[in-house]
């Protein structure tokens, strides 16, 4: 038992479940079934952004543009179902997902052929692609009633008593724990992040393996950008301002190591619940925005340290059962 909650993920699924119970206290219907559900539903874009940054981070990466992607790739296609109300809503969201996937590969390629720091691309390209929205858009807004009913309603939609906004979010979960677990990229991407020269040595293109790490990202921001436009019945060139911070800190909250190669799928969905949980509790509570922006950051500067101070005492248990095979080696003699 205390091993179990020694795990990372076990704990922070109790600091959730014990959240839910404090907040409880102050609204009633805050742990019922149905406001539950809502939470989750709110919350799975930042589940799938985040899934999407866990992926670049686990090869020693970051994306800082993600939310610019999900900006430009959203004004795209809702754009595009202004113009065009008779596409079909799969040649949307295929779009969506190419579109998005095209400028994570931009972001791949800089990083892998030019080897220019990830921070530093990421953080030209969230300019840009921000700057690209604009220019696309020319600054006008895509309001609900430029979209058509059926762009709109498929992600509310319930089933089974959830939105298909939230059941899109458990199946993209499902597929990156089987990608990342079971298949050869997903071995790749945590022997990069966790010692380049050994996964260099055992035959892995590490360069390879950060673009494709982009694409994905790029993809699933592209995703997300249909999910958000539907989501809000709006486009605009500022919308999931702030969302790559978000995404970034779901990942260091649920365990996932910036120094790359550490990490799981279940830490990141719950490091994200964790930060919807806390958006929607405390203005139900009464906590102003600047005060819920403190929190934020505190829970996410504890998080680094927390995640700092494992990795020390990982580093140090490594050196201990160092030092004990050499005294056995030498009793041996």
């Amino acid at each position: 038992m205390a091993r179990l909650i020694r795990k990372r993920e076990t704990l922070l699924f109790l600091i959730i479940v014990v959240m839910i119970a404090i907040f409880s206290t102050r609204a009633a219907d805050f742990a019922t079934p149905e406001n539950l559900a809502g939470i989750f539903n709110d919350t799975s874009i930042l589940i799938i952004l985040a899934l999407a940054q866990m992926t670049v981070i686990l090869t020693k990466s970051i994306d800082l543009s993600v939310a610019a992607n999900l900006a430009f790739t959203g004004m795209a296609i809702a754009m595009m179902n202004a113009a065009y109300p008779d596409l079909p809503l799969v040649v949307l969201i295929l779009a969506a997902i190419v579109i998005g996937a095209c400028l994570g590969a931009i972001n791949g390629f800089l990083v892998w052929a030019l080897e220019i720091p990830p921070i530093v691309v990421t953080l030209g390209t969230l300019t840009i692609y921000r700057g690209m929205a604009f220019v696309l858009s020319g600054g006008a807004w895509v309001n609900a009633h430029q979209m058509t009913p059926v762009f709109l309603s498929v992600p509310r939609t319930p089933i089974l008593g959830l939105p298909v906004l939230g059941w899109v979010g458990i199946v993209i979960v499902v597929l990156m724990y089987i990608l990342l677990r079971y298949t050869q990229f997903g071995r790749s991407a945590y022997a990069t992040g966790g010692n380049p020269t050994a996964a260099v040595y055992a035959g892995i293109d590490t360069g390879w393996t950060k673009f494709l790490a982009f694409v994905l990202s790029g993809a699933l921001a592209g995703l997300a950008s249909y999910l958000w436009v539907s989501r809000y019945a709006v486009a605009y060139v500022d919308i999931a301002n702030g969302f790559e911070l978000d995404s970034v800190a779901a990942c260091v909250i649920g365990g996932i190591s910036i120094a790359g190669g550490v990490g799981s799928v279940a830490g990141t969905v719950l490091g994200a619940l964790f930060l919807g949980v806390i958006k929607n509790a405390l203005p139900v509570i009464g906590i102003s925005p600047f005060t819920q922006m403190a929190i934020s950051g505190t829970v996410i500067i504890l998080a680094v340290a927390f995640n700092a101070r494992r990795e020390r005492n990982r580093g140090r248990i490594i050196l201990r059962d160092r030092a004990a095979a050499e005294i056995r080696t030498e009793a041996a003699a």
